[in-house]
C-alpha cells in the first residue's frame, strides 16, 4: 500500500513559479515510479509528468515540456514537479500517483494507464 499527500498548490500570477511536493508513506518510496497528473474543469485527467524509481528518466506531456522539471528525493519519500513559466492552462488541480507494479528495471517510467495509488490533489490557479 502507498499513500500520497500533495503540497505547495496555491494563487500564481502567470509567468510565476510553483512547486509542488508529495510525500508517500507506506511502501519503501524507492520501489516504484511516480507521476504527477492534473485535472482543469470540464476537461479530463491528463498527464503531466513521470519519474522511474531510480529518478534517471523522465516523461513530460508536450504542454509543459521545458517550463516543468519533475524529481525525487528518495530518503525524503517525496516527489517534486516545480512549474516555471506558468500559464492560464496550467490552471487545475494537481495530483501525484505511484505505479505500485513490480517494474524490473530502475527506469522505467510508466504509461498513463500503470498508476494505481492517488493522492487527493492540490488547486493550481493561474491568474492574469
Amino acid at each position: 500500500q502507498v499513500q500520497l499527500v500533495e503540497s505547495g498548490g496555491g494563487l500564481v500570477q502567470a509567468g510565476g513559479s510553483l512547486r509542488l511536493s508529495c510525500a508517500a508513506s507506506g511502501r519503501a518510496f524507492s520501489t516504484y515510479p511516480m507521476g504527477w497528473f492534473r485535472q482543469a474543469p470540464g476537461k479530463e485527467r491528463e498527464i503531466v509528468a513521470g519519474i522511474s524509481r531510480s529518478g534517471r528518466s523522465t516523461y513530460y506531456a508536450d504542454t509543459v515540456k521545458g517550463r516543468f522539471t519533475i524529481s525525487r528525493d528518495n530518503a525524503k519519500s517525496t516527489a517534486y514537479l516545480q512549474m516555471n513559466s506558468l500559464k492560464l492552462e496550467d490552471t487545475a488541480v494537481y495530483y501525484c500517483a505511484a505505479d505500485g507494479n513490480f517494474r524490473l528495471h530502475s527506469d522505467y517510467v510508466p504509461s498513463v494507464h500503470e498508476y494505481d495509488y492517488w493522492g487527493q490533489g492540490t488547486q493550481v490557479t493561474v491568474s492574469s
